[in-house]
């Protein structure tokens, strides 16, 4: 059984949605399970809705944007009186309904129960059209298959009922699915994480013993460095999981970091292919021993440089360590980078959550610190050490990290 994750790129408009089903023409859609995240910007829009809703501002615009953003993408599929305008109109009046009758003030929730609805609809959308053309496929609720504990936006997979729950799949028939989502133990929705619709993807393959899994992207495949960001970047046709994994914890947008995790476990290749040019090879991603280690290039914008320093000019020890980690996972909050001195600390972070000033007020109590925002880390992979002197140049360079094959900057 093949699996296939089609994200929001993909699937944005109309013509979108036509060209996933030319894809799978291209590459055969028996015995296959199609994972789709939401249209277009559709997270983006509902995460304005919880936004909005806490603030508690009007929201209902933007509900009603969204939904008839849907309705004209599926006027573009089907006929007027196809019964998918129906289930388009639920799923807004379910969020309406929901958030009308809330009474929770925890945010990660209401953020869960709302943004997923982009997954659910979307998918409903591709599997209706699918059946449309022939190409007869079930619609899964992926929250029935995947469960997680009660970690909402960061759902971790509780994998032995989710393996029990989808290896009762029948891998004769074709499916649909949605990324991104899972449910705990009360059936309330939680997602795996921004961007967490890969994962999903990886999960319903390791589950279901895949042949192989393929992510659809606007690009040829895994390049050397983003191609909006960086010139003079190639294709890199076969990476092995290690290097996949590094770069993705390195932050290359194209894999997602947890995704190669559960491929490597069953040795199940990884394709990253273009939905524009679904013929060309791509990226494998694999065991293999022609991994290609060629200098590639990372940037991850809008980063955090905070500076952790002992009041008392004491070491830096294992106590003050542990301390701070307790509160990194207390806030949610990733460590890019990291680098200390005899006294001091410094980190490269991600707020994912917005919590780096709750962060910074709870170490203050222990320590000195000195935060600085909208910081940029750039790292080079398989880096040629000696030939570092290129990568300086225009840059304020706050802090840098040097290692075998890894060279890393932080800059203002």
């Amino acid at each position: 059984m093949k699996v296939y994750k089609f994200g929001g790129a993909s699937v944005k408009d109309a013509a979108g949605v036509k060209n996933v089903a030319l894809v799978l023409e291209n590459q055969g859609f028996e015995q296959c399970l199609l994972v789709v995240s939401a249209m277009g910007k559709t997270t983006n829009a509902l995460e304005k809705v919880v936004e909005y809703y806490f603030k508690k501002q009007d929201y209902h615009h933007e509900i009603e944007w969204i939904k008839n953003n849907h309705i004209e993408i599926a006027q573009g599929l089907f006929s007027e009186n196809h019964p998918v305008f129906g289930e388009i109109s639920l799923f807004f009046d379910d969020i309406d309904s929901f958030l009308r009758r809330n009474k929770s003030p925890n945010y990660n929730f209401v953020y869960d129960q709302v943004v997923s609805c982009g997954e659910m609809i979307s998918s409903k959308i591709l599997s209706e059209y699918l059946n449309e053309i022939q190409f007869f496929n079930h619609w899964l609720d992926a929250r029935d298959y995947i469960k997680t504990d009660s970690n909402y936006r960061e759902g971790i997979v509780n994998w032995q009922e989710t393996e029990q729950n989808i290896s009762q799949l029948d891998k004769i028939n074709s499916y649909v699915t949605q990324g991104f989502i899972g449910s705990e133990s009360n059936n309330f929705t939680v997602t795996l994480g921004r961007e967490g619709s890969d994962y999903t993807a990886a999960i319903f393959a390791y589950c279901l013993n895949a042949d192989e899994m393929t992510i659809w992207k606007d690009v040829p495949g895994v390049m050397t460095g983003d191609p909006r960001k960086f010139e003079n970047v190639k294709l890199l046709s076969f990476i092995s999981y290690e290097e996949a994994i590094e770069m993705a914890y390195y932050g290359a947008s194209v894999i997602h970091p947890k995704t190669l995790q559960p491929l490597k476990q069953k040795n199940i290749p990884f394709y990253v292919k273009s939905f524009l040019e679904p013929g060309k090879p791509g990226t494998k991603v694999s065991n293999s021993t022609e991994n290609e280690s060629v200098e590639s290039y990372i940037l991850k914008e809008n980063q955090i440089l905070l500076n952790v320093e002992t009041r008392d000019f004491s070491f830096i020890a294992e106590d003050h360590m542990s301390l701070i980690f307790t509160l990194l996972a207390k806030y949610k909050i990733k460590v890019s980078l990291m680098q200390n001195s005899a006294i001091s600390l410094a980190l490269c972070l991600e707020d994912k959550f917005g919590s780096v000033n709750d962060l910074n007020e709870a170490l203050q109590k222990s320590f000195i610190t000195q935060m600085t925002k909208n910081v940029s880390l750039f790292t080079v992979r398989n880096a040629a050490l000696d030939q570092l002197d290129k990568f300086y140049k225009d840059k304020k360079v706050l802090l840098e990290q040097i290692s075998k094959k890894t060279f890393q900057m932080v800059t203002a």
